[in-house]
């Protein structure tokens, strides 16, 4: 049978609007944000910089569109570039109508903070920590018309696969599966195809082009839904330089560069995990570029973030995701050298070697 929302005690309900750049401050190792490169590569600051002479004038959005179908082998009705995938949420949650939208948890907050404050009613679907949040199809209510969720999934790092997705799809139903992390996989269970209808795909590029200040995404999906979702949008919202970005990501050295992340993550994942398993944790297996840690055996009650802040590691809260507590947080992986830094971290604090900071403390040095 389809699982009844979870009951709400809103005295204890997670921040939606809290995200993994707030856990950073000034002098902390920044493994809370997921950004996957230093700095954006130069070739794409090239690309971008080179339309400077153009920022005097509106932009134009219809090339990124065509070089995007291009590049999915799509047809460009499909496609809509946005401001980030921050604005296709915003736009799914103004352009639908749903009687009963569902969102599978834990995932990325915006989806559920959008609906909301379009004044939609959310009803939750949380996956289960002891199963590996796999998701089972039979646990969507059947009268969801709108559904939700995140493939591979922030901040578990699972990689559900199509044919589990695709069973999602029902007649009279939206399935909205936000892919922002598909690029760090080899894109074999995205749902980007031929057969379109009422499914709609979010991609962002801020993860593996480092474009976070760009805002650069967009959605692929039924072509009706699609143009619902562009006649929401505010006029000119996808800037010159977010075009220019788009376009470039779509050439041969975006290629290139996606494919050397896919091909260099497996190892530098698997570093991160056995040193985190080596200390006792327990660690989700993980398909992304971050992964989420259960630290209840080093605290059972509370988060150890601030112990590792303490030390100079910014680690992503988990307790701002809905089916999580606090004493999960998500790792973006990183390189060896900053791995063994956390795993003596880690080691000091289940020691019991650091002394817990004072709250007012913590807050004057971590915000």
């Amino acid at each position: 049978p389809a699982a009844e929302p979870e009951p709400r005690d809103r005295a204890v309900e997670p921040d939606l609007l809290h995200h993994g750049d707030r856990d950073v401050a000034a002098g902390l190792v920044d493994l809370a944000v997921n950004v996957r490169v230093d700095h954006t590569p130069r070739w794409l600051v090239t690309a971008i910089t080179d339309t400077s002479s153009r920022w005097q004038t509106y932009p134009d959005a219809e090339p990124a569109r065509l070089a995007l179908a291009a590049h999915h082998r799509v047809d460009p009705a499909v496609v809509l570039p946005t401001s980030g995938g921050a604005e296709a949420f915003a736009l799914v949650a103004r352009a639908l109508h749903p009687s009963r939208a569902v969102v599978v948890h834990p995932q990325f907050t915006e989806p559920e903070a959008a609906l909301c404050a379009a004044g939609h009613r959310v009803d939750r679907v949380l996956l289960d920590p002891a199963d590996q949040f796999r998701l089972h199809p039979e646990e969507i209510p059947g009268d969801a018309d709108l559904v939700m969720v995140g493939n591979p999934t922030n901040p578990t790092g699972v990689l559900h696969p199509a044919e589990i997705l695709d069973r999602l799809r029902a007649p009279g139903r939206v399935l909205v599966v936000d892919e922002a992390f598909m690029d760090a996989t080899d894109g074999a269970q995205s749902l980007i195809g031929p057969r379109m209808d009422q499914l709609l795909v979010l991609r962002s590029l801020t993860k593996t082009f480092g474009l976070a200040g760009i805002r650069a995404g967009y959605v692929l999906g039924d072509p009706a839904l699609v143009s619902r979702l562009a006649a929401q949008q505010p006029p000119w919202s996808v800037s010159t330089p977010a075009i220019a970005a788009m376009i470039a990501c779509c050439s041969p050295a975006a290629t290139a560069h996606r494919r050397d992340l896919v091909e260099a993550l497996p190892a530098a994942r698997q570093d991160l995990v056995a040193r985190l398993r080596a200390q006792g944790l327990t660690v989700i297996d993980s398909e992304s570029p971050f992964v989420l840690v259960d630290t209840s055996s080093v605290d059972p009650h509370r988060s150890i973030r601030e112990e590792l802040a303490a030390r100079g590691l910014a680690v992503r809260r988990g307790e701002t995701f809905p089916g999580l507590g606090p004493t999960w947080i998500r790792l973006a992986v990183r390189d060896p050298d900053i791995h063994a830094r956390l795993a003596d971290a880690l080691a000091d604090i289940s020691a019991g070697r650091i002394s817990r900071p004072h709250p007012d403390h913590l807050d004057k040095e971590i915000r």
